[in-house]
């Protein structure tokens, strides 16, 4: 029998039904495939395994980790199971060559710690990328102004959705862990405030920061001396 705290995990984590938007995935793939990542990816927070899809041309091997199995991750995904909240990751240290963290960050109530182990498991060399909702969009700011709260941690969000972050914070975090290369990207996908409409693509690009739901951050382990 799921004690209460178990209970609760698995229904944070069902809350956001185990996928992202597939401009974040592209985002994703596009960022590893400028820098040539090859070899061994963790999927932190893996979800259904829509990631993993989405990259395994490039990578020979993935492990994924969550709360849950969902019942539509792959049988080639190498589930582990932990609380991110309260468990190490279940990984040797420098075990893999690419840690990724997609729209996870948000759940967790100590996002520096989460990032230190992200450093631990990647090899000196590898690469970190982490997903977050966007709080700097025109959307996330106009809600704020006008609900006193992001456009992602309404109350329909939480408990899923704990820690805004902003760009800021995603830098200084990977300088804390002393990750380097760091770079910062936007999905140039978003919704225009108050609606359900997407922004045209062509305007997004234009002004990434202010009209994507969704940033990332890439960054990587220094290499041995």
């Amino acid at each position: 029998m799921l004690t209460t705290a178990a209970t609760d995990l698995e229904r944070r984590a069902r809350q956001t039904r185990g996928r992202s938007h597939a401009a974040i995935y592209d985002l994703v793939a596009s960022l590893l495939a400028e820098r040539g990542a090859t070899g061994t990816v963790v999927d932190v927070g893996c979800g259904t395994g829509c990631l993993w899809r989405a990259l395994q041309r490039r990578f020979s091997r993935c492990i994924g980790i969550d709360a849950i199995r969902y019942d539509e991750l792959s049988a080639d995904v190498e589930f582990r199971r932990a609380d991110l909240d309260r468990d190490p990751l279940p990984l040797e240290d420098a075990g893999v060559d690419v840690a990724l963290a997609v729209e996870v960050i948000e759940h967790l109530e100590n996002p520096r710690a989460f990032v230190r182990e992200l450093t631990r498991v990647v090899r000196p060399g590898g690469w970190i990328v982490i997903t977050t909702p966007n709080q700097l969009s025109l959307l996330s700011l106009l809600t704020l102004a006008v609900k006193s709260r992001f456009s992602a941690f309404q109350d329909n969000a939480y408990p899923a959705h704990r820690t805004a972050l902003l760009e800021i914070d995603l830098r200084r975090i990977a300088a804390e862990c002393g990750l380097e290369a760091v770079d910062v990207r936007y999905t140039c996908q978003g919704r225009l405030p108050f609606t359900s409409r997407h922004v045209p693509h062509g305007i997004a690009q234009a002004a990434p920061r202010w009209w994507s739901d969704n940033v990332a951050m890439i960054a990587r382990r220094p290499a041995a001396r």
